[in-house]
């Protein structure tokens, strides 16, 4: 668990020096050399009252699932997805297993995420089983893109962050006590968002992704969303208190940049809203 415990978001390198990509297609994850897209960037979570497992969640909103099905026929090997289920449970858990200065990520049933190689349609592949052979295959590198806030300390030097920009950087982690649930104080507003499927379902029950915006209007905020989700074309929705109804946000955001709770809904998805 140590890769993890100080990290907002990761990205996984494999053996074969290809990252851990989340598909545009919002479902499936594929390697990829590339990294310094914001595609590779995966939000840790930490599920209350386990302390040794883990969520990793996609920009689009979806975790990194192992599912029971087998990604081709008559081969081993069973599905890794990005999924969001109505209710979050072990599929979605992955227990981090230290190898020297690398990690397994193992199932809740006793399997290990697995980047493959070798012909198409398996090369750059992802999957979950327990491997007879190249047992390598499922080691992962872990970098930290963003760190947790940390309580301050004077005494201890402030860790480097990496931008969007360039991802391709690591991270020199201090030793800085933190809290997960510190806010980080800097100018701007502080807003939560959750990504609807293309259904319009979105499950906002657990804490979303955060970013912090420095803006002052719904169209910047707007840009900004579909920035960090990769996405285009989105309307950007709140919850009403009273009925639980999604409504699209038209008017001035809150005053005194207030902390926002958001959900993103894609313009070609078939949820309604008020």
């Amino acid at each position: 668990m140590e890769f993890f415990q100080k990290a907002k978001s990761v990205r996984l390198k494999s053996n074969h020096d290809k990252f851990l990509h989340a598909d545009p297609d919002q479902e499936c994850v594929y390697q990829d050399r590339s990294g310094s897209t914001r595609t590779v960037k995966w939000t840790v979570e930490f599920p209350e009252g386990l302390d040794n497992v883990i969520r990793l969640k996609s920009i689009y909103g979806k975790y990194l699932t192992a599912l029971d099905d087998q990604r081709l026929f008559g081969v081993t090997g069973q599905k890794v997805v990005q999924s969001l289920p109505s209710k979050l449970d072990s599929s979605v858990e992955w227990e981090p297993i230290k190898e020297g200065s690398v990690v397994k990520l193992k199932t809740r049933y006793g399997n290990f995420l697995r980047a493959n190689s070798g012909l198409p349609p398996w090369r750059n592949s992802v999957t979950h089983d327990i491997p007879h052979r190249h047992q390598d295959w499922i080691l992962w590198s872990v970098d930290t893109v963003e760190v947790l806030p940390e309580l301050p300390d004077e005494s201890v030097s402030q860790s480097e962050s990496v931008g969007d920009d360039d991802l391709s950087l690591s991270f020199r982690l201090t030793s800085a006590k933190f809290s997960r649930t510190q806010s980080v104080k800097s100018e701007g507003r502080l807003i939560y968002y959750h990504v609807a499927d293309e259904n319009g379902n979105v499950n906002d029950s657990a804490e979303g992704p955060s970013l912090q915006f420095k803006g002052h209007g719904l169209e910047e905020l707007t840009r900004k969303l579909e920035e960090e989700t990769g996405l285009e074309k989105i309307i950007v929705c709140s919850r009403n208190k009273f009925n639980g109804n999604l409504y699209p946000l038209r008017l001035a955001l809150p005053p005194n940049n207030a902390t926002m709770h958001v959900v993103v809904m894609p313009a070609s998805s078939k949820g309604q809203y008020t």
